[in-house]
């Protein structure tokens, strides 16, 4: 392994296909969706599994299971030497898996990393917190992790987000008209074959099922009628089923190397990583936070949003695109507008689905393969995780 400072690029990714709720993805382990992404990633790539010099992978649900970055390195047929970690940051796992990754590569500790997350969260147990020295008479009580509230608060995140949503002028109508345009937008991406070279297909004989899973499940062609119609959850004021992602399973897997080491291998980069940030706010603000971590990546770039030709914010609602591109953009309609028309171009997480552990890392690829589609170019990737946090990322294609 080198022991200078490098650069870090992306050299391949794959993730699966996203399954709803209790869909065709349901039965299988967090480890094995993300041997899917792995398997195939390095099969792209044309590298052998004892490449690999370290993997990290980002989970945010591990339900009952354990040691889950190791159990994922096993499967995907790397060495036994080598070192695994398992990372929790709620939605922003997979991108601080990433950006631990990119760091081992820049220091020269790794040439070769793969990084990213897996969940699912069809599988995520009910808990008997109070069992383990008995139970006096009375009721028992199930702890369901998927009411999903802020730990640290008791919030409900639907209530959170619809808030400040609220706080900056942003109403039900706008963000039923977001989600319509990301079904919207998916849908004319997946005419075009854009996810092709995105999905790993799985194999469920593999894991002791039949037939193949080819294709995101969530997405649905649905109407603006169909949207108002739906009842807020959570006693929010804004936020319903149908502008905030379902509980969805998956996986992510980036291979990332210096430049200098792809270059010895003959591979070209799919993108190069320019700058990560990573923030922290107050646990209520997540609709805005994603904000707060694009102004600190691009001040760490060197770069205004004019030099940002791509933008990904997780759609974990509605509300954090709208509200993070309407304080990117300063509050100005014109810039606002400009900006969301970049803003997850191909459909985001709405449409997609949203399993938390590996969403960041499908964002990372999607804005490298747009931007390889489009000649080249720079991309913002933005999202909010668990109790007000925040992670970014840079992404730069070279232009032919």
């Amino acid at each position: 392994m080198s022991t200078e400072a490098a650069d870090c690029v992306i050299v391949a990714g794959r993730r699966t296909p996203f399954g709803r709720f209790g869909g065709s993805l349901r039965s299988l382990r967090i480890p094995e969706l993300a041997s899917v992404a792995i398997r195939r990633a390095l099969i792209d790539a044309g590298l052998e599994p004892d490449t690999i010099d370290e993997l990290v992978l980002g989970v945010n649900l591990p339900g009952s299971d354990r040691s889950i970055a190791r159990q994922a390195l096993l499967q995907s047929g790397i060495p036994e030497s080598r070192n695994a970690y398992t990372v929790d940051r709620a939605c922003c796992s997979s991108l601080t898996a990433v950006a631990l990754a990119a760091r081992a590569v820049r220091s020269g500790d790794a040439d070769w990393v793969v990084a990213g997350g897996a969940e699912n969260l069809s599988r995520v147990p009910y808990f008997l917190e109070d069992m383990r020295f008995g139970h006096r008479i009375g009721a028992i009580t199930l702890t369901d992790q998927l009411v999903i509230s802020c730990p640290h608060t008791g919030t409900p995140r639907a209530v959170q987000a619809a808030r400040e949503a609220s706080l900056h002028g942003i109403g039900r109508e706008e963000q039923d008209e977001w989600a319509f345009q990301s079904h919207a937008r998916y849908f004319e991406a997946a005419e075009r074959g854009r996810f092709a070279g995105e999905i790993a297909n799985v194999d469920l004989a593999r894991f002791g099922g039949s037939g193949v899973v080819a294709s995101d499940e969530s997405p649905r062609r649905t109407t603006l009628e169909a949207l108002a119609k739906l009842p807020t959850v959570y006693d929010s004021e804004s936020v319903t089923a149908g502008n905030a992602p379902g509980l969805s399973t998956g996986a992510s897997a980036l291979l990332l190397s210096s430049s200098r080491a792809a270059r010895r291998r003959g591979l070209a980069p799919l993108a190069t990583i320019e700058a990560h940030a990573r923030v922290s706010d107050h646990p209520d603000k997540i609709a805005s936070v994603p904000a707060k971590a694009a102004r600190l990546v691009l001040q760490r770039a060197g770069l205004g949003l004019d030099a940002i030709d791509l933008i990904e914010i997780n759609e974990a609602f509605a509300a954090m695109p709208l509200v993070s591109t309407k304080l990117l953009g300063g509050g100005d309609p014109a810039a606002t507008s400009a900006l969301r028309r970049k803003t997850n171009v191909n459909g985001g997480a709405i449409a997609v689905g949203h399993p938390t552990g590996a969403t960041g890392g499908r964002l990372l690829l999607t804005a490298a393969l747009e931007l390889r589609r489009r000649g080249g170019g720079r991309a913002l990737v933005t999202m909010c995780g668990g109790i007000g946090e925040g992670e970014a990322f840079v992404l730069r294609v070279d232009r032919a």
